[in-house]
């Protein structure tokens, strides 16, 4: 029935997670509600960092891929943790800053970067930049002269795998906004001219090649051609990149029949591959980075909503409407994204109504989900949707002026908030008459 460890069902029939009664959340922040147990999240955090100490002799680093839930107390647990970072912004990287985390460990990527972006990362110190192509090349080595610094970077590198996820999140392949191309000697020939910029050290390569993939398979190969790619740059330049960041991606369990595979296995097998084809080709192990970022954080949240109208279209559908919807989750109308749900108030109870999750926004396509199993519900019921603290409040917005809600962190019976609730007057704040 549960899609995470972190959840249970207490003695009054109610949704618990990390031990605390969801309704009684519920009723003490209102809703809509992100809850995310800490726990879970440190957990996550350490099944990665351990898997780099076992699988790769501690030659590596995992970094949290904080595009997933950027804010001051997750990037505070990452750091804890002894985790990386990966940022894509200039808001991700202050948010870092703002809390102490280790320039050192932080990884830059996107695929068009600001001036102003670069600038800040090469003030603030950051370890890596992973360029995405040679347009950003060419003006970061002129800001680093600027600067009289020596930046180290990434190539971002299109290891041409097809993940088999859903098209928008795909980026492995030669038709994707990201990186450069190995088809069409495009990433050598930038490697090429990296090693003749003055202000730029090239010290290993990145890829991504997609997200909630439960495939091993394309993680292996991409080892396999990332591999290939710093063999044949050591065969044409002399030089060998002693850094090798396989992006992250890994799938997680949204609803019951998923079946993502346990993240060591996958490390166990893709460092197999690493340790076989670095023998093969006559390479030196290269130093390891892993970006999870939905893995760390997706099964460690939940959303809570109170459920308003429940309208029954006979014949059609039964509509639920909720007090949130595409403004705290965009997922399902951008990418029919599966969710399981349940009536935290009744969680005990058998789950036989089949219903429409609508939100309020003023939006046809704002639904959270269609088809779903749920207890009998009525209004003033609380609605409970499961492994929503990936990319939910990240991606969450104001439309229809909806204030986005809190986000409430639970650890060994107690609960903060680490995101306040929105006001109406918040979303004023930058109006002008």
């Amino acid at each position: 029935m549960f899609v995470s460890d972190c959840l249970n069902v207490n003695k009054l029939g109610h949704l618990t997670i990390g031990g605390m009664d969801t309704v009684a959340l519920a009723e003490q922040y209102g809703t809509p509600l992100y809850v995310m147990d800490e726990a879970q999240i440190r957990s996550n955090c350490r099944k990665y960092k351990n898997s780099i100490d076992r699988f790769y002799s501690g030659n590596g680093i995992a970094a949290y891929a904080s595009k997933a839930l950027c804010c001051k107390a997750l990037c505070k647990i990452a750091m804890e943790e002894g985790m990386g970072l990966d940022v894509v912004s200039g808001g991700e990287l202050h948010t870092a800053m703002s809390v102490g985390f280790p320039p050192e460990h932080i990884f830059y990527h996107g695929n068009n970067k600001t001036v102003e972006e670069l600038v800040t990362a090469l003030q603030y110190g950051v370890g890596r930049i992973v360029v995405d192509n040679l347009t950003e090349l060419d003006v970061l080595n002129q800001l680093a002269s600027a600067q009289g610094k020596n930046v180290s970077i990434f190539f971002r590198v299109k290891p041409g795998i097809d993940a088999h996820t859903h098209e928008f999140i795909r980026t492995g392949q030669i038709d994707s906004k990201f990186g450069l191309a190995l088809e069409t000697g495009e990433a050598m020939q930038a490697v090429k001219l990296a090693s003749a910029y003055k202000n730029i050290t090239l010290k290993g390569l990145h890829c991504h090649i997609g997200s909630q993939i439960f495939d091993i398979e394309p993680f292996e190969l991409a080892a396999q051609v990332m591999l290939g790619f710093i063999a044949d740059i050591k065969r044409e330049t002399g030089m060998e990149l002693q850094e090798l960041n396989l992006g992250g991606g890994f799938g997680i369990k949204y609803v019951p029949d998923h079946q993502p595979v346990e993240y060591d296995r996958y490390m166990e097998r893709v460092s197999k591959v690493v340790h076989q084809t670095c023998a093969q080709l006559g390479l030196q192990i290269p130093y390891i980075i892993i970006e999870p970022g939905r893995s760390v954080v997706g099964n460690a949240g939940i959303t809570l909503y109170t459920i308003g109208a429940v309208k029954n279209i006979p014949n059609v559908r039964t509509y639920v409407s909720v007090d949130g919807g595409m403004t705290d989750n965009p997922r399902y109308a951008l990418y029919h994204s599966e969710y399981h749900a349940l009536v935290a108030n009744k969680a005990n109870q058998q789950r036989d109504m089949t219903v429409t999750v609508a939100g309020k926004c003023c939006e046809s396509g704002d639904l959270i989900g269609e088809g779903m199993l749920i207890q009998k519900a009525q209004a003033g019921d609380i609605l409970a949707v499961l492994a929503t603290g990936a990319y939910n409040y990240s991606m969450s917005s104001n439309y229809n002026r909806l204030p986005k809600p809190p986000v409430v962190m639970v650890k060994d019976g107690e609960s903060r908030v680490v995101i306040k609730r929105e006001t109406y007057d918040d979303i004023l704040k930058n109006d002008l008459l």
